[in-house]
C-alpha cells in the first residue's frame, strides 16, 4: 500500500491542475480545451478534460467551484460573485467566501455531491483530480448539471490556458484576458531582466520522500523563467517523481528551493554536504503559489529572483508595481476579493491539501478494485 501511495503521489504531482492534480487511475482522456480566441458567447461549446463535449447553454449566474484550485482561478478573474459554492477551508482562507456554501466535507478538500445538486449552480468547474472520482461526476450528470474539467497544466501556457478557459466557463472572457495580459508582462520583465545573468544549478526539495519535479511541470518552468537550471531536468528527469539525496549531492547544488508549507527544506538533513546548505543558499517559496497553475505562478518566479537575483529584482521592482497597478486600474470589479499582491497572493490548493485529496483517491480506486 505505502508503494502505491507513493506511486499514486507521484502521478498526483505530475499532473497539475490542482496543483499537484490527478489523471486518474483509468485510461480517461485529458484532451484539452483549445480554442484560438475565448469567446463568452452562448451557446458555447467545448471539449473538457473529459475528451467529451460539454454546452454551455446560456452566460452562467452562478457557479460552483470544486476544489480549492478552482476558487483561485475564479477569485483570480472577478468571477468571485457568480460562486455560490465553494471550499470553504484553510485552504481559501485568503479568499473572501462571505456566505458561500462549503461544498466540501471535513476535509476541506472532498467535493459532497448533495450540497452541489442543492446549490443547482449553471455551472461546475472542477480541476482534474474530478477525474478520479467518477461517482461524483456520474451524480451531478444525473442531476443535469454541467461540469467542465480543466486539463493538466505541465507549462506556464497551460497555466494561461486555465486562466482563458475559466473566463470562458463563467462568463468573465474580458478580465480573464485582461490577468493573462498581466502575467505576460511580468515574465517579459522577468525575462528580460534575467538575459544574460547566470543560471545557478538547484534543486526545488518537494517532500521528505524527494519530491522534486523535472522537465513537462510548470514548475520546472518556474525555476527556469527564475534563472535557475532545474538539477531534476539536468539530469534527465520528466514530470514529477522521487529523487535519492545521494544523487542531489553528488550534483551539488547552488540553491535549494522549497515550499513554505515546512519551515525548513523537508530533505535538508541529508543535504548538509551540498554547497546550497553550507552558504545558506536556500529560498522558500510560497506552496500554493508554486503548487497551483494559477495566476500566482508569477509571485512564485519573483520569490526566487528576489532571492538569487537580488540585484536584478531591485532593478525591476518598480516595473513590476506598475505592472500590478495597471492590472487592478483595468479590472472590471471592485477588486476587494482578488486584488494581486506579492505580499497576499491568492490561495490555491497546496501540497498539504493536496494530500488529503489523495488518500481520498487512493480511498476511491480502493473501492473500485
Amino acid at each position: 500500500m505505502r508503494k502505491q501511495l507513493a506511486v499514486l503521489l507521484a502521478v498526483l504531482l505530475l499532473l497539475s491542475a490542482i496543483g499537484p492534480a490527478v489523471a486518474g487511475a483509468s485510461t480517461a482522456p485529458t484532451t484539452a480545451v483549445q480554442e484560438s480566441d475565448a469567446q463568452c458567447e452562448y451557446p458555447l461549446t467545448m471539449t473538457d478534460a473529459t475528451g467529451e463535449e460539454v454546452t454551455i447553454e446560456s452566460e452562467p449566474e452562478s457557479v460552483v467551484t470544486l476544489y480549492p484550485g478552482d476558487a483561485q482561478l475564479a477569485y483570480s478573474i472577478g468571477a468571485e460573485d457568480k460562486v455560490v459554492g465553494m471550499p470553504v477551508s484553510q485552504y481559501t482562507d485568503s479568499l473572501d467566501a462571505g456566505d458561500r456554501t462549503d461544498i466540501t466535507g471535513d476535509d476541506g478538500v472532498t467535493p459532497v455531491a448533495e450540497e452541489i445538486v442543492a446549490l443547482d449552480p449553471d455551472v461546475v468547474l472542477a480541476a482534474n483530480i474530478a477525474l478520479f472520482n467518477q461517482d461524483l461526476l456520474d451524480t451531478l450528470e444525473e442531476a443535469g448539471i454541467t461540469v467542465v474539467v480543466l486539463d493538466t497544466a505541465t507549462s506556464l501556457d497551460d497555466v494561461r490556458e486555465n486562466v482563458r478557459v475559466t473566463g470562458q466557463v463563467t462568463g468573465e472572457c474580458t478580465n480573464a484576458k485582461e490577468t493573462i495580459d498581466w502575467m505576460n508582462e511580468r515574465l517579459e520583465i522577468y525575462e528580460s531582466a534575467l538575459e544574460n545573468e547566470s543560471e545557478p544549478l538547484a534543486y526545488y526539495d518537494g517532500g521528505e520522500d524527494g519530491d522534486t519535479h523535472g522537465t513537462e511541470t510548470f514548475q520546472h518552468e518556474v525555476m527556469t523563467t527564475a534563472g535557475l537550471t532545474n538539477l531534476a531536468a539536468e539530469v534527465g528527469e520528466s514530470g514529477w517523481m522521487q529523487m535519492n539525496s545521494e544523487v542531489v549531492v553528488n550534483e551539488d547544488p547552488a540553491w535549494i528551493v522549497y515550499p513554505d508549507s515546512t519551515d525548513s527544506p523537508p530533505t535538508v538533513e541529508s543535504l548538509q554536504e551540498t554547497t546550497a546548505v553550507r552558504e545558506d543558499n536556500i529560498v522558500a517559496v510560497d506552496d500554493n503559489a508554486m503548487s497551483q497553475p494559477g495566476p500566482n505562478v508569477v509571485y512564485a518566479i519573483e520569490t526566487i529572483i528576489e532571492q538569487v537575483h537580488p540585484e536584478v529584482h531591485a532593478e525591476i521592482e518598480g516595473d513590476l508595481e506598475a505592472a500590478d497597478e495597471e492590472y487592478d486600474g483595468n479590472s472590471t470589479d471592485d477588486g476587494s476579493d482578488d486584488e494581486q499582491s506579492s505580499e497576499s497572493p491568492i490561495p490555491g490548493f497546496g501540497v498539504s491539501a493536496a494530500v488529503v485529496a489523495l488518500l481520498a483517491a487512493v480511498s476511491f480506486v480502493a473501492r473500485r478494485r
